[in-house]
């Protein structure tokens, strides 16, 4: 097309003004009411934006494209549920993940505490379905391969929940696409990369929680199309309806998993560029109504949500009421709110002259020593004090009794009865060796910065080096309360440096046997740095039958904002190495699948693997639709338009929007440095198959449909849908008349072309997505896709 002048671009922005806002997820038209349905035509001149305009379709025509869209979305529907409940019942046995969310709906089911880092809402629908089929709950998952039929585990029900829900998403994508204005040719190919994705298939057909997830984001993501359509019927029913719908779909992704998150930011950054559109004096909006729109949205899909999300976490507090293995990640505070709580049945008052075991909360070692010593010289050539080792150890034993005394000596005649309490100042003493706590400025064994931690003679303890030997009992509540074992998690801060006590999981070489350091942390207020008293083990006076306590209540609030930080903190401590954990940048190629369950005698295994084919169909689309977008910003610089404005601005909108949901859930992977595998880029990928049909119905030359809910002017007859065959309908929507892009025989050819041979890639990896039919070594090989770790069973 040639190139157009200064004036041309003005026009165009004068008409984009004019026509209300443009939003990311499906921006209003901005043409003439002779909208686009078939290109038949271009308007427009070197003056002004140029459009594609086309023949509207008649009554019948729109009848027709309707019940094409009906029977698509059947077929897809039934062919999405044949392939995630085909072989439910296969393997009947735990299998990967199966060991941690099938282990918490049965926690739930016996009402008793668990820590976990994802929140409550899929876990407790798992506990649902166990409760509706009255299970109690009393297998624990406790490893992959245990039977699930011997042990009488309703897995059949468990497992319908997530192939229900990935069933479902299929054609949630589906009329996605099609409330977005997209032709039934490309709806079809981006319902096809995920109903024949087999990364998809595995992931919803066993209790995990992705399909929650995924189900909830694409929900979320239709409900805001659909509520776009409503936007020029403001607070109305089906306005309200729609965005009401979109904030509880974000309540629920993120209330499965926190990368639900990602959905909030694509949405977030489509309502930001709305309200900006709604802002526009050429809008027509007071500031009165403008501030109406500001709170509508953010009560539906910010308040809302959160206390939804909050609703979650209460649940989850009132069924989980007996202690559990979830205790020690909680504080002592939130311990006593559980019924049986070893803190209420063993917690005693600390004494001064007691003879205590110290541990540490995170690792679970011991505050330790011996009389070995620090070696002269550490690999790295550091020089050490050469004092007595001071060590984190895991077991029980002598070499961790310490005694806990004043830094002030009591009278000899007054020893008995002086309770310890937060913000003392104490030395502990070492019993087996005989010798006082010290740290000092001389660096620790692993760490350069913190202090080395060793012991130090009585004559020095009280003489020389007394004030390296004194230490600050500091209760994480803040509080001088009563020094308590089990309950009172404290800090030990030394008094004159201000380090804190601190140990980590590497061991110690040779000459430490192993076990853990023990150093000074300068971060006192590091959360790593908790400790606790143990026991007391020479315990004789009358603490000995101290009455059990009675369960405590705690403010929900304060409950909430423990158990978050705790999330948060051990979400970001997922760093260990896994055999099959992969990178962000493998992802989009899928070049790293992961083994999920394996059985020799069968040759048979469940491993992740997307379908090759649409994942790279789909990456490609990606990389091509930016490309666009660059191709056409050069362009326009150098005033050469190329696309028409309706083509341009739908293109942007709604293709643009798809690109974005994809970067907002792939690219922050790239920050976080937990374990990260496969199955996260799953939502990421159902979103570039949007991208893709987007993408290839550009190329299908399909110019710009926009389903637009508009006033019916009071003109246009209600009933128009009741006109006579063969009389014309306008194609820009009146009232609730549907708008209907076309499909043209070679688009419906090369969309069937692309479902066919993703259909064909499926159909290959299918013995790898339900762990049947056993495949020999050679077969094996045969589907070896880049960097698998497939399993070579003889």
């Amino acid at each position: 097309m040639a190139p157009k002048n200064a004036a041309s671009e003005k026009g165009a922005k004068k008409a984009k003004q004019s026509t209300g806002p443009s939003t990311t997820a499906d921006s209003a038209a901005n043409v003439p009411e002779e909208s686009v349905v078939k290109a038949d035509e271009v308007v427009g001149s070197n003056d002004g934006p140029i459009y594609l305009v086309a023949k509207p379709l008649t009554v019948a025509e729109a009848r027709r494209e309707e019940f094409y869209y009906k029977f698509a979305l059947v077929i897809i529907t039934i062919l999405s549920f044949w392939t995630r409940f085909y072989m439910l019942y296969h393997p009947d046995q735990v299998v990967f993940d199966e060991v941690h969310f099938g282990k918490f709906a049965s926690y739930y089911l016996q009402r008793t505490y668990f820590f976990d880092v994802h929140p409550p809402f899929g876990k407790l629908l798992y506990a649902l379905v166990g409760w509706l089929v009255g299970y109690d709950g009393s297998f624990l998952f406790e490893n992959i391969g245990d039977g699930y039929v011997h042990n009488k585990v309703p897995y059949l029900a468990y497992r319908a929940l997530p192939a229900l829900l990935g069933s479902l998403t299929v054609p949630v994508v589906f009329l996605t696409m099609k409330h977005s204005g997209y032709s039934l040719a490309a709806c079809l190919v981006s319902a096809g990369l995920v109903l024949f994705d087999n990364g998809h298939i595995t992931q919803t057909r066993l209790i995990l929680l992705d399909a929650t997830l995924i189900f909830s984001m694409t929900c979320a993501m239709y409900s805001y199309v659909k509520f776009m359509q409503y936007r020029h019927l403001p607070f109305g029913i089906k306005w309200w309806k729609w965005l009401l719908l979109t904030g509880l779909s974000l309540a629920c992704t993120i209330s499965t998993k926190y990368v639900g998150v990602f959905i909030f930011l694509t949405i977030g950054l489509a309502v930001i560029v709305d309200l900006w559109n709604l802002l526009d004096i050429d809008y027509g909006l007071s500031l009165k109504k403008y501030a109406q729109h500001f709170i509508a949205r953010a009560f539906a899909l910010i308040v809302m949500p959160f206390m939804i999300y909050l609703f979650f976490f209460q649940v989850h507090f009132w069924v989980l009421t007996k202690s559990g293995p979830g205790d020690d990640f909680m504080s002592p505070e939130f311990q006593e709110t559980l019924g049986d709580s070893e803190l209420a049945l063993l917690s005693r008052p600390i004494n001064y002259y007691d003879t205590i075991t110290i541990k540490h909360k995170d690792t679970g070692g011991y505050l330790h020593s011996h009389p070995d010593r620090y070696p002269l010289r550490y690999d790295d050539g550091r020089i050490s004090s050469q004092g007595q080792q001071v060590t984190g150890y895991p077991h029980k034993d002598a070499n961790n009794n310490w005694v806990i005394l004043p830094a002030v000596d009591f009278p000899e005649n007054d020893r008995l009865g002086h309770p310890v309490k937060g913000g003392d100042i104490v030395q502990l003493f070492h019993t087996i060796t005989e010798t006082y706590l010290l740290t000092h400025d001389v660096a620790s064994p692993y760490y350069p910065t913190n202090q080395e931690f060793t012991t130090v003679s009585p004559d020095d303890a009280h003489g020389s080096r007394h004030n390296d030997t004194v230490f600050e009992i500091r209760l994480n509540t803040g509080k001088k309360d009563p020094f308590r074992t089990k309950g009172g998690l404290f800090k030990l801060i030394h008094v004159p440096t201000k380090v804190a006590m601190w140990t980590h999981t590497k061991p110690l070489p040779e000459w430490g046997y192993g076990q853990q350091e023990i150093n000074g942390n300068k971060n006192s207020q590091q959360v790593s740095n908790t400790w606790l008293v143990d026991e007391i083990t020479d315990l004789q006076d009358d603490r000995v039958n101290v009455e059990k306590k009675q369960v405590k209540n705690l403010p929900f609030i304060k409950k909430w904002l423990e158990l978050q930080i705790a999330m948060f903190r051990h979400n970001n401590a997922l760093t260990s190495s896994h055999p099959y954990s992969s990178l962000p940048p493998e992802w989009p190629f899928m070049l790293r699948g992961v083994s999920f369950w394996t059985r020799n005698e069968s040759r048979s295994q469940i491993y992740l693997v997307g379908n090759p084919l649409g994942w790279w169909l789909g990456t490609s689309c990606l990389a091509v639709l930016s490309g666009v977008f660059v191709a056409d910003q050069l362009t326009r610089r150098r005033r050469f338009y190329v696309l028409a404005e309706n083509v341009r601005t739908r293109l942007y909108n709604s293709a643009g929007f798809f690109l974005l949901a994809w970067a907002a859930h792939y690219f922050p992977f790239y920050i976080m440095g937990r374990q990260l595998f496969l199955h996260h880029y799953l939502p990421a990928h159902l979103l570039s198959a949007l991208a893709a049909g987007a993408l290839l119905d550009f190329f299908y030359g399909n110019p710009g449909v926009f389903p637009v809910t508009y006033q019916a002017p009071a003109a246009t007859p209600k009933k128009a849908a009741t006109k006579t065959k063969g009389q014309r309908v306008e194609s820009t929507v009146q009232g609730n008349q549907p708008v209907y892009p076309p499909s043209s025989l070679i688009s419906y050819a090369i969309s069937g072309v692309i479902i066919g041979l993703v259909f064909g890639v499926y159909w290959f990896f299918k013995p790898f997505t339900y762990g049947d039919p056993g495949l020999s070594v050679q077969e094996v090989l045969m589907r070896k896709w880049m960097n698998f770790d497939l399993h070579y069973a003889k």
